[in-house]
């Protein structure tokens, strides 16, 4: 299953779209309803014509409420970007489309709402510009739909092409690893507390043993819903409620984790490679005090910047985030960053160990490690592990002996790289082999 996530500035039409398409009103809240705009997030879903059944993550456009929407669009496989063709490209256009761009979201269509209130030179000229905006993105070349949700303009041709994409869209992994970024809590009497999310990595069970994180809570998968029905096991992908037993609604938050126990652990370090936009205002400065947005989670921190002086617009570099709370990320997570005042988005990157040490700067040996890690082949990887294992069983013996063990690449289980690289099966025996002779098992 998939999940797409709405974009665009406020009053461009998102909501009442999605209302059109899906019959399902995003907007949920009273205060939402009296004001006319979406605050936080909204769900439905949708039917498209191939039979395909999406969910829908209807985000707020008012720069007001951007922390909501970069809640809802971490886990997201497409994205729809609405546009009003009044108005055209604005600022909140602009930085949805950044985020989106820092994201990797590299499937999605546009949707030049609001079509029957201009002619159709105007719509061309904001179809240009639109193009214009798309080129330097990961959304370059999308479609672009002139649609009204109030003629019914464009609507079967804009599911059409919401179809097409994810036709080309990768389908969920499922590697075993299940975790529910929690984006919503809340109680429903007879059944207790219920958190959704957008589930990725794997597939719950009913009746499975899960913990949240960060606190560590353990407890109990009482039922499972998908899009209002109950189901046994939740896919890769699907938007899911989940019933957990015996916790209380106030010991849970939006940004809290569900998975499965022992297999993801907290940290408050991590190794990235980020890149600065291209418009931001300001270098980026070592130390710098930003804000993390990691799948819901949203977490204050520093950037300790290895390979540069100061980051300037444009540009990337390899930094260690050192955050004030514990945050709960995989390899390979994206995420975006945002300085506090101004509020604004700067930049985004790529995580790429979870588990590090603590990086002197400028040290070339732990920049190539970092980008062996980052565009290594299977078989470095699994060395990277070994290393790793090496290293930490010789730490010991490098203290009483004064001689340091050769730099490991952490962040890493053997297991999960062997899961990973789709090695033959001699070759997995030969690194469990091996792995065992590291540990000394054999």
């Amino acid at each position: 299953m998939s999940c797409i996530g709405t974009a665009g500035h406020v009053d461009h039409g998102k909501s009442t779209l999605v209302k059109v398409l899906t019959g399902i009103d995003p907007d949920r809240l009273a205060e939402e309803k009296e004001r006319g705009m979406t605050i936080d997030l909204g769900f439905a879903w949708l039917t498209l014509p191939s039979g395909r059944e999406v969910s829908i993550v209807d985000v707020p456009g008012h720069e007001s409420f951007i922390k909501n929407m970069l809640a809802g669009v971490g886990s997201i496989d497409a994205a729809l970007l609405v546009v009003a063709a009044d108005e055209g490209i604005m600022p909140q256009t602009r930085e949805h489309l950044a985020i989106l761009d820092l994201l990797h979201v590299s499937r999605g269509v546009v949707a030049l709402t609001k079509a029957d209130l201009v002619d159709e030179e105007w719509l061309n000229l904001v179809r240009e510009e639109i193009e214009t905006q798309l080129k330097p993105t990961t959304l370059v070349g999308a479609p672009i739909i002139a649609v009204s949700a109030y003629t019914g303009l464009g609507l079967p041709a804009l599911q059409t092409a919401l179809d097409s994409i994810l036709d080309v869209a990768q389908e969920r992994q499922n590697i075993g690893r299940p975790r529910l970024p929690i984006d919503r809590v809340f109680t429903m009497t007879g059944f207790g507390t219920v958190v959704t999310g957008t589930l990725i990595d794997g597939i719950y069970k009913v009746g499975q043993e899960v913990e949240i994180l960060p606190s560590g809570i353990k407890t109990r998968i009482r039922s499972l819903q998908t899009h209002r029905h109950q189901v046994e096991v939740a896919q890769p992908g699907s938007r899911v409620a989940i019933n957990i037993a015996n916790v209380a609604r106030s010991d849970l938050r939006r940004g809290d984790v569900v998975a499965l126990s022992g297999q993801m652990h907290p940290t408050m370090l991590f190794d990235a490679h980020i890149h600065l936009l291209a418009d931001a205002e300001r270098p980026l400065v070592h130390n710098a005090h930003v804000e993390l947005y990691s799948g819901s989670q949203e977490v204050p921190g520093r950037v300790r910047l290895l390979n540069t002086e100061e980051l300037q617009p444009g540009q990337s570099a390899w930094v260690q985030l050192r955050l004030d709370r514990p945050v709960v990320v995989a390899r390979r997570d994206r995420f975006i960053l945002r300085i506090p005042s101004p509020s604004m988005t700067i930049g985004g990157g790529e995580i790429v160990d979870v588990e590090p040490r603590y990086h002197k700067r400028f040290q070339k040996s732990i920049i190539d490690g970092l980008e062996r890690l980052s565009h290594g082949s299977p078989e470095e990887l699994v060395m990277a592990a070994l290393d790793r294992r090496y290293a930490f069983r010789t730490g010991a013996k490098a203290a009483s002996t004064g001689i340091k063990p050769a730099y490991g690449l952490i962040g890493y289980e053997l297991a999960d790289i062997v899961k990973h690289c789709n090695l033959a099966e001699e070759v997995t025996q030969q690194t469990r082999v091996r792995g065992a002779v590291v540990e000394r098992r054999v």
